[in-house]
């Protein structure tokens, strides 16, 4: 029994991974739900929008960046349907995305988790359907590959500490077999995930505080310490999240 689908955008870079997953939840007999529609490509709307048989009900999206909501309002105007996201710029119908709400297709429910951290809006959705197994799509809170950025100013490394001990709940609790994430492939071993994405964030602290140490003072100054493996053209996202450490050390 498949109603998951991943369509990925063709959207591939150092930010993005293999490209912005897309993910259609469907149900035979109602429609579909379209997770995070990706960005303004023609072809990949298109193949969105086929994927979504017998008709596209509604958009939700888990964060506001622009390679997970570009397409939405497009895709919208073609089905007639709305966009749910917490940023109320990014809504199409008075409808936001608070934190236990429960969406429903059949018999699929989307229960909405409030997981700001990456960015101030992000929000995850636990999945549980037919097959009796439950799932976590995670937007960029927790990708399939490599880490996530701490945006700054906007993210916030306190709160994405607090969201991480969420999600170890909820794998726990409701016993998720996958995390569904917004790039990167499926994780099927959460737990483990979460754990190690945990770990990386308490040791780019230690690195972050050495480098202090050290006399580094500016966030460049420790970016070029802390990430001095780390291919340049990922600096600029690196010192969103090293701006973010220092704000976290400094709040002790």
């Amino acid at each position: 029994m498949t109603y998951i689908h991943l369509l990925r955008a063709p959207n591939p870079g150092p930010m993005t991974l293999e490209g912005t997953n897309t993910w259609v939840i469907t149900d035979a007999d109602e429609g579909a739900l379209v997770i995070d529609p990706g960005p303004a490509i023609p072809p990949h709307l298109e193949a969105v929008f086929a994927a979504c048989e017998p008709r596209l009900l509604g958009i939700v999206l888990t964060h506001r960046h622009l390679d997970h909501s570009e397409g939405a309002a497009l895709l919208a105007e073609r089905a007639g349907c709305g966009v749910r996201a917490a940023d109320p710029e990014f809504r199409i119908g008075a409808d936001g995305l608070a934190a236990g709400e429960m969406l429903t297709l059949g018999s699929i429910t989307l229960e909405v988790v409030e997981t700001p951290g990456h960015t101030s809006d992000s929000r995850s959705l636990l999945i549980s359907g037919p097959d009796g197994a439950s799932r976590l799509i995670t937007g960029d809170m927790v990708l399939g590959r490599g880490t996530t950025v701490i945006t700054h100013p906007d993210g916030d490394l306190a709160a994405y500490f607090g969201s991480l001990d969420l999600l170890e709940a909820l794998v726990t609790n409701h016993n998720v077999s996958e995390l569904l994430p917004g790039h990167g492939p499926i994780v099927s071993d959460p737990m483990a995930w979460l754990s190690f994405y945990r770990r990386h964030r308490e040791e780019r602290l230690d690195q972050g505080r050495a480098a202090l140490g050290a006399g580094d003072r500016t966030p460049s100054e420790v970016v070029a310490r802390v990430y001095a493996d780390v291919d340049r053209s990922l600096w600029p996202a690196a010192e969103q999240s090293v701006r973010s450490q220092l704000e976290y050390l400094e709040k002790g």
